[in-house]
């Protein structure tokens, strides 16, 4: 505004759905990445350095990472420079994803077997990932859980309004059969289980985190029951949300250190929180709306070639 640089951004697209990790900056390749754009943005000349994951659930024309880097006058070959290295080393660490993406009976195997001395095994739904657009109702975890007989457990959070409205028509301690999840799209993620259960909790599911990314921050989840089956205690929901705070477990009566395993459909977000209070993580592929296997959704408007769903895709 003053009038003391003169400046212009320019920008490097890479043909990839998103970086590896989708931006996750635990991940020591992909922190190195942001830690160096800080870098450079201590240069003469060189006024901001962004790098963006890029977000493969987004069917856009403009899809994939990004490296943008705003320069003054006379700076722009150094710009140039910049931001095709930190675009070349995205574009090379395609492959290294840091996720090992278990199937829901591998997942299930995992959980009925852990020892939960040092706290619950987390299991992160990736694939129905509310936070990324997927309709938080995939029942193929859910049901190979029940299958193998893991509990005792918690699965957060099932997503289904007309479940909900069912369980707050009764009373807490009812025995209630019905069908649960799977409603919005069964070809992603599992369609409903016709599951009987004793209801734990009702509420109208207002909860205030208390960790680093919800603190102090009063969210709901519209009318809210626990459904327990078979020692899994299923956090039936009305409104969308991903899991990023205790709070959202706690409040209803859930509490992470009397379980072998916990259920938490997030991708990344939920680690803040979660991890510490964990004995492992693990990572499950439900096949729900956002799958990493991206050949599954039918893409219309992303340019081609791209990177996975182009193996031939260049750079």
């Amino acid at each position: 505004m003053r009038g003391r640089v003169a400046p212009r951004t320019l920008r490097v697209h890479i043909p990839m759905l998103d970086e590896a990790n989708a931006g996750r900056t635990d991940v020591p390749e992909t922190a190195a990445l942001y830690a160096d754009a800080a870098t450079h943005e201590a240069e003469p000349g060189i006024l901001a350095v962004s790098i963006n994951a890029g977000f493969s659930e987004a069917d856009i024309t403009e899809m994939g990472p990004t490296v943008l880097v705003t320069h003054d006058q006379g700076h722009q070959a150094r710009a140039a420079r910049i931001a095709e290295s930190l675009a070349r080393r995205i574009w090379d660490g395609r492959g290294k994803v840091a996720n090992a993406f278990l199937t829901p009976d591998q997942a299930a195997a995992r959980a009925r077997d852990f020892d939960a001395a040092k706290g619950p095994l987390v299991i992160a739904d990736y694939a129905d990932n509310p936070g990324a657009g997927a309709y938080g109702d995939a029942t193929a975890l859910l049901q190979a859980l029940l299958r193998a007989g893991a509990g005792p457990g918690a699965f957060a959070p099932m997503i289904d309004p007309e479940a909900a409205a069912i369980l707050h028509r009764h009373k807490v301690g009812d025995s209630v059969t019905l069908e649960l999840g799977g409603k919005c799209d069964p070809t992603f993620g599992g369609g409903p289980l016709r599951l009987t259960g004793e209801i734990r909790h009702l509420s109208d599911g207002t909860y205030t985190g208390d960790g680093p990314i919800l603190g102090g921050i009063t969210h709901s989840f519209g009318p809210t029951a626990v459904l327990r089956v078979q020692g899994i205690d299923i956090l039936v929901v009305t409104l969308p949300g991903q899991m990023l705070d205790l709070q959202q477990v706690r409040t209803f009566g859930i509490e992470p250190a009397d379980l072998r395993f916990l259920v938490v459909k997030s991708m990344q977000h939920f680690r803040a929180a979660f991890e510490p209070v964990s004995g492992e993580v693990i990572v499950c592929d439900t096949g729900a709306l956002a799958t990493p296997q991206a050949h599954l959704r039918p893409y219309a408007r992303v340019r081609r070639p791209v990177w996975p769903l182009d193996r031939d895709a260049s750079f």
